[in-house]
């Protein structure tokens, strides 16, 4: 018998063997169920951005009288994103992510039979719902699945399928509104997640880390261990001293529960406040453009065919920018990439107010999805950040609340991208976008806990490691 098919027996500790353990075919194949939930999460929560200037059209109603629908959703997502976290933590990662896929693919559904802008508005805000519950519980699933020295990309690359199934939509709704109109865009839409759910359920397991905190479920464990090429004897026990040692460092005692107080402890308060701060604004500018850049292209005089061609660039500039940003922080830490990416999506916003709409369409999509790439690389690495930044009791809740704080940002942007689009049209537009990543960028310098460089992470686990 082979030293990798003998049981392991005694105590193990089961951050140690996530952190520094091999990164499976079977860990791989979980995080890319992960990032697919997070695809149709991106193309779901987005299809409402191609469909409104049809919608508007259809009604014959304003901007402004269609805020309302878009707020909806958007505080939809916060309550879903609050609650999932939560829930992620006290019940597990697993029923988390299927519950919140299942639930806005049938709710997006319903969207294609509603007969007005109050039915579409009860609709997103259920939508928003599962929308918000999808992101914090999937990305929780990847860090737990991932190895240490792969965990911010994975994070990321998980997270970047939010402007990559929204990439997606553009295009599906290119083919498919010319054609069939905005109802089918729902309907079909909606199915896909639907499939996705039911696929989830026999294919997705609990993640090892929240499985050992529960002695009843050490059996479970046990199985997926093996199956992750870990062989454990029945009556091993498991321990997760990295994450104790972050929960001691962090104030939280063995008898402190996870819950919003934990991330308030001694140590995390600032960082806490100021990840909330960049989410809030970073969100601002993500959803000002979600919801509303279509429709301010059309609004200058565009077709919709253009107006639609400017949000997939700016999805398509997210998906690269996310991943040049991951390569970049695994090497030299989160503090100064994150910070010079807030830094390009201001000066990106801020000069295509010098372009002529009219004239210079084509470097002015160009220039969406550059302001894309720097945006959705803040965006989406933050995730990453708030994996490293909380221990396994409070990482979902962690990350969800920074994302339910956020979403008050994007709320605000169902306001504001029509009101601003009404008022000064594309140049206040992108004033707004250019504004929030300078208050972004400063947020992200208060932060006292970036993801150090990889060098200096794997010394701090080692030191750990002893001190543990």
């Amino acid at each position: 018998m082979s030293p990798q098919a003998i049981p392991f027996k005694g105590n193990a500790d089961i951050g140690r063997l996530l952190d520094d353990g091999a990164y499976t075919t079977m860990q791989k194949f979980v995080v890319f169920l992960a990032a697919l939930s997070i695809v149709m999460d991106g193309f779901d929560g987005q299809l409402i951005g191609f469909a409104i200037p049809l919608m508007i059209k259809e009604w014959n109603i304003t901007r402004s009288a269609f805020a309302p629908a878009v707020a909806a959703g958007l505080i939809g997502m916060g309550i879903g994103s609050a609650c999932a976290g939560l829930f992620a933590d006290r019940f597990g990662r697993r029923m988390a992510v299927i519950s919140s896929v299942f639930v806005f693919g049938t709710a997006t559904c319903a969207i294609g039979l509603a007969p007005d802008v109050l039915t579409v508005a009860a609709l997103r805000f259920v939508a928003g719902l599962g929308i918000g519950g999808a992101l914090p519980s999937s990305t929780t699933v990847t860090a737990e699945f991932t190895p240490a020295r792969r965990r911010t990309l994975a994070v990321t690359a998980t997270i970047v399928c939010v402007p990559l199934g929204g990439m997606l939509a553009g295009l599906f709704a290119g083919e498919i509104l010319p054609r069939f109109g905005w109802r089918a865009l729902f309907f079909i839409g909606g199915t896909f997640p639907i499939v996705l759910a039911a696929m989830l359920l026999f294919t997705l397991p609990e993640t090892p880390r929240f499985l050992a905190r529960h002695p009843a479920r050490w059996d479970e464990l046990r199985k997926l261990l093996g199956r992750m090429g870990h062989p454990m004897a029945a009556n091993a026990t498991y321990t997760d001293a990295a994450e104790q040692v972050v929960a001691k460092g962090a104030g939280m005692g063995a008898g402190m529960g996870a819950g919003i107080g934990a991330l308030f402890s001694n140590g995390l308060a600032r960082d806490t406040l100021a990840t909330w701060a960049a989410f809030f604004l970073c969100l601002t500018a993500v959803y000002s453009a979600f919801s509303w850049l279509p429709t301010m292209l059309a609004s200058e005089g565009l077709s919709m065919a253009v107006a639609g061609s400017g949000l997939t660039a700016y999805n398509l500039g997210g998906v690269i920018g996310a991943l040049v940003c991951a390569v970049a922080i695994t090497r030299f830490g989160s503090r100064w990439p994150l910070v010079l990416c807030c830094a390009g999506a201001a000066a990106s916003a801020f000069a295509m107010q010098t372009l002529n709409v009219g004239q210079d369409t084509n470097l002015l999509i160009f220039g969406f999805g550059v302001h894309g790439m720097f945006v959705n690389a803040v965006q989406s690495t933050m995730y990453a950040l708030c994996a490293f930044m909380y221990p396994t009791s409070v990482r979902a809740t962690g990350t969800a609340s920074a994302l339910a704080f956020g979403r008050l940002g994007a709320i605000l942007s169902a306001f504001s991208g029509a009101a601003v689009i009404t008022a000064g049209g594309a140049m206040a537009y992108l004033a707004l976008l250019g504004t929030a990543m300078v208050f972004a960028m400063v947020a992200l310098l208060v932060v006292r806990r970036h993801i150090p460089r990889h060098a200096v992470a794997l010394k701090q686990r080692s030191v750990a490691a002893v001190t543990g």
